[in-house]
């Protein structure tokens, strides 16, 4: 509407300039009636309508049964079953969901443990069809896992209602929603609507990248680790390794109960790619990097001049590649990044505060990693997803770099193959490393097969 049809409508609505936002403005009742009619009403007649609830104790450590070689999904599983285990109130009040992917996401155990919910009770049809399953397919209204069938939409719908239940009903429920990572995008519009409302669940999307080669180029994931850097109030997390992903599980219960501004929804980014898992203590300082955002899996040395930062399912490449290249470059370092997204926003809000000059001046977390590094020192970023990800550590501490990631997708084949494809493998790291220092070239380079 135009401006003289605005002011049109205004007058023939009795609404009197500046007056606009007057709760009974334009109405011929008397205000004090129609407000005591109002605060009469059913609807209004308890007061506040919008509740809240006690949080929920979290452990100090989530256990898992650690194995030399695992996935981070199988670790997710593995946590969510320790949990089930107990008759916490953590694990009275966790719900699942899932568009059909149950079992493939690692929910089995927990599912066994804690049930399926419907209504009514139902019997376990392959226990009555008398078909073998390692599964328990019980439905009743004590059961703790809801079955969505393929509909990526309904999930988020549900992670938000569920995730505002604290404020509508009173009682707080951690949600945790499950589903294949590049189908996040099917329900996009749905998780953007429950972070406005703010609601708390933990979407797990699993498994990602081109690191599911065999399965074709539907189920690969590209753009994914960049909705989790944009949506606001999510957090985004790719770890490499499984006590990585039960620290982070550790935080988002908590991150989901905080306060508006001070909590919000968590989302993981996992992968089926069995990997060789570290065995170390998890220290208060590691775990604190963790959440955070990253850690040096190898600490630079003084005269660093070049520095491989990975995050997720690459980690063994990136590994490799330092593996190599450390035969002749005796300093350089290996950064594990947990969060991009992490990183990005405590950088974005340490600059915003040196700008409006406001309170304690403090770096970042990626800032005090990087800082220390010689300006002449190369940055190497590599992911199983869209390389801008990674791409602005270049312009933390203004050191060079070359960001390696996926950009198309459609291929299959195994992984080896895929990673050599798209250019992630140990030897692309090494090539960019060489490109990065050039005049001291890398001598030890894995053969091509």
């Amino acid at each position: 509407m135009t401006v003289a049809q605005m002011e049109k409508w205004r007058t023939v609505q009795n609404i009197r300039p500046g007056h606009e936002w007057e709760k009974f403005e334009g109405l011929s009742q008397e205000p004090s009636a129609l407000a005591g009619f109002l605060a009469d009403a059913p609807f209004n007649r308890d007061g506040n309508r919008r509740l809240n609830a006690p949080v929920i104790s979290v452990p100090e450590r989530l256990s898992f049964k650690l194995s030399p070689q695992m996935s981070t999904q199988q670790g997710f599983g593995l946590v969510l079953n320790e949990i089930a285990r107990d008759d916490s109130e953590l694990a009275s009040r966790i719900v699942t969901a899932s568009p059909d992917v149950t079992v493939s996401t690692n929910l089995g155990a927990w599912v066994n443990r804690r049930g399926l919910f419907a209504r009514a009770e139902k019997a376990d049809l392959f226990r009555s069809e008398k078909i073998p399953s390692t599964f328990n397919w019980e439905f009743s209204p004590k059961g703790q896992h809801i079955e969505l069938g393929i509909a990526e939409m309904n999930l988020f719908i549900l992670m938000s209602a569920l995730g505002l239940s604290h404020q509508i009903n009173g009682q707080r429920l951690l949600p945790i929603g499950t589903l294949y990572d590049p189908f996040i995008e099917r329900g996009l519009d749905a998780l953007n609507y429950a972070c406005y409302q703010d609601a708390r669940f933990m979407v797990v999307a699993t498994p990602s990248g081109i690191t599911l080669a065999p399965e074709g180029g539907a189920h690969q994931s590209i753009a994914t680790p960049l909705i989790g850097m944009a949506q606001d109030g999510l957090a985004s997390f790719e770890p490499a390794f499984v006590d990585e992903v039960a620290v982070i599980m550790r935080w988002g219960f908590r991150h989901m109960q905080g306060e508006a501004g001070e909590g919000g929804s968590v989302y993981l980014r996992l992968s089926t790619r069995t990997i060789e898992q570290p065995t170390r203590i998890m220290t208060p300082d590691m775990q604190t990097a963790i959440t955070e955002g990253a850690y040096w899996l190898r600490k630079p040395g003084p005269n660093c001049d070049l520095v491989i930062a990975y995050a997720g399912a690459v980690a063994p490449e990136a590994i490799e590649a330092v593996g190599l290249i450390g035969e002749s470059r005796r300093d350089l370092g290996l950064l594990a990044i947990t969060s991009a997204d992490r990183l990005h926003a405590g950088w974005t809000e340490a600059r915003q505060s040196r700008r409006d000059r406001r309170g304690l001046q403090h770096l970042s977390h990626i800032e005090r990693l990087l800082t220390p590094l010689p300006r002449d020192c190369g940055i190497v970023t590599v992911i199983d997803g869209h390389p801008a990800t990674l791409g602005w550590l270049g312009s933390v501490g203004g050191h060079r770099l070359e960001a390696l990631g996926v950009e198309r997708f459609g291929q299959t084949g195994t992984i080896d193959e895929l990673y050599r494809h798209h250019g992630i493998d140990a030897n692309a790291i090494i090539d960019a490393a060489e490109s990065l220092t050039a005049g001291a070239p890398v001598r030890h380079r894995k053969m091509a097969v």
